[in-house]
């Protein structure tokens, strides 16, 4: 199993990216996908979360300005970043959880991170 995120980058503030968190690999079923961000000297920081059936949660600074969707049919999530401000500045990870076709759970999987920059 593997994710593999992509879309970072660097933007002005105000404006907007998308990221992509795509799960590889044999796979039966995936639960819950979900975005965190960390910044060197913090602690990492839930961004947003989508379960199976499509119930998203979002962090209390990035309401309203991200939506958090699924591709079921392609095993990906996206991140869709709006407004975004210099605060956003982070290295951004996907992780997820499910079943492979074996059947056995694969919990936590984290992606190799991409860089978001918001800068003027």
């Amino acid at each position: 199993v593997h994710l593999v995120e992509s879309g970072g980058g660097l933007v002005q503030p105000g404006g907007s990216l998308r990221l992509s968190c795509t799960v590889s690999g044999s796979i039966s079923y995936i639960n819950d996908m979900g975005w965190y961000r960390l910044v060197p000297g913090q602690q990492r920081e839930l961004v947003a979360i989508i379960s199976r059936d499509g119930v998203s949660n979002y962090g209390d600074s990035v309401k309203g300005r991200f939506t958090i969707s699924r591709d079921y049919a392609n095993n990906t999530a996206y991140l869709q970043m709006n407004a975004l401000k210099v605060e956003d500045t982070a290295v951004y990870y996907c992780k997820a959880d499910g079943y492979t076709d074996s059947g056995l759970p694969f919990l936590d999987y984290w992606g190799q991170g991409t860089q978001v920059t918001v800068s003027s």
